[in-house]
């Protein structure tokens, strides 16, 4: 290092560690290098302090100069400290700075801070479902790993938590916490935060969701519904509901829609907020021109409530009057989207159409209806029976083959 004195060297003894003192007090230290252990030197203050310090160059030819250790030398015992430079000389030489990955061991955030400064600000701009995810944090994910450096959180330790709180809790909501860690981790990476190289959550498999409920409204029930809710209370109703079964979009993203979003020309709904934070841009049908041609035109909102013009805080009310005087109790107004899937795909519409038109991010959220399409599969395969009908092989045809 530029501007360093030239110290004494001294053939350290732990005996000469033990007794020596500075001097001349006009100094404030004296640095004294062991003959024996190149780098090695021992640093003796005014005050009468001593501590083992080591002097290296590192990969960019700089003179470093660190503290050994955090002990001092009345502490730590020459030999050690001796075994510990030579240790620490020969990763350097390697090309793997000790005082370095210490450094940054310092750097690496708690994962309850890093929540707390980092991930929470971060969804809050964007995220509906914030306060959900800060309910989870804060009961079971602070809980469990928010003492943990985030290097520190293993595989090891989701896998036992996932043990652990199966216990207790549906496989749902164990899956909903790994998911939410999964994305608190691939964020600190995609962020480069300082330690974080690797997903704890990486390669472990979500528990089976049998506790699940799928519901899905057949074409009879569906239009048993949408005649009953003429007669309900709430007047809007009878738009609100079919607007839900023939657009599958979400109850919120139905009750906040606003005339100036439609584009009936070219068929488009720009819905501005979804759940993800972003627009999302949803074709829209016939029926649902047809539709909105119905509905009055009083308000901003499409669907507001007549008496404020704004949208209704809830219609469970009026809703649940209406599926119970149809025998449709266990049907769920989000299962009017489930119901709007599956009728795209048992009349033969890929899921990645699916996906696009509900707006999922992912495609593993949309395979979830990939077994409705089995019953147009086996209508598909029989389309060739059809077309060839001595390959029914029905048992006419079979005594036939056989006389033959």
């Amino acid at each position: 290092m530029q501007g360093f004195i030239k110290m004494p060297k001294e053939n350290l003894t732990q005996l000469f560690v033990d007794t020596i003192v500075m001097s001349d007090t006009n100094k404030p230290k004296v640095d004294y290098f062991d003959t024996k252990t190149r780098g090695l030197f021992l640093k003796v203050l005014k005050s009468g302090k001593k501590s083992f310090y080591l002097r290296y160059k590192n990969a960019r030819g700089k003179t470093i100069e660190k503290l050994l250790s955090s002990f001092d030398a009345s502490v730590l015992p020459l030999s050690d400290a001796r075994a510990l430079a030579s240790k620490y000389l020969s990763q350097i030489a390697l090309g793997e700075d000790p005082f370095e990955q210490k450094k940054i061991l310092k750097q690496v955030p708690l994962l309850s801070n890093f929540i707390m400064d980092s991930y929470l600000p971060f969804v809050k701009n964007y995220k509906k479902s914030w306060k959900t995810d800060e309910c989870l944090i804060r009961n079971h994910l602070i809980p469990a790993f928010g003492k943990k450096f985030m290097d520190e959180v293993s595989k090891k330790d989701v896998i036992q938590f996932i043990s652990s709180h199966a216990k207790n809790h549906k496989n749902g909501s164990v899956n909903r916490v790994i998911i939410l860690l999964r994305y608190i981790f691939n964020l600190a990476i995609k962020w480069e935060t300082i330690g974080v190289t690797k997903n704890p959550t990486s390669g472990i498999p979500l528990l089976e969701e049998n506790n699940k409920k799928e519901r899905y409204l057949t074409s009879i029930e569906a239009n048993k519904l949408i005649m009953c809710l003429k007669d309900s209370d709430n007047k809007m109703l009878q738009y609100i509901i079919p607007m839900l079964i023939l657009t599958g979009a979400r109850k919120n993203e139905v009750l906040q829609a606003k005339w100036e979003d439609f584009n009936l020309e070219k068929m488009i709904w720009r819905i501005p907020v979804t759940k993800s934070g972003k627009a999302r841009h949803v074709p829209i049908s016939q029926g649902v021109v047809n539709l909105l041609q119905l509905v009055p035109r009083n308000c901003t909102y499409v669907f507001a409530n007549p008496k404020t013009c704004k949208p209704f805080v809830s219609i469970f009310s009026s809703w649940n009057t209406a599926r119970r005087s149809v025998g449709l109790e266990d049907v769920r107004i989000h299962d009017l989207r489930h119901s709007f899937a599956s009728f795209l795909v048992n009349n033969g519409r890929s899921i990645y159409e699916v996906q696009k038109i509900l707006g999922h991010t992912q495609i593993k959220t949309t395979q979830r209806y990939s077994h409705l399409s089995n019953e147009s599969l086996i209508s598909a395969a029989n389309v060739v029976c059809d077309a060839v009908p001595f390959l029914s092989y029905k048992n006419d045809d079979v005594m036939l083959l056989e006389a033959a």
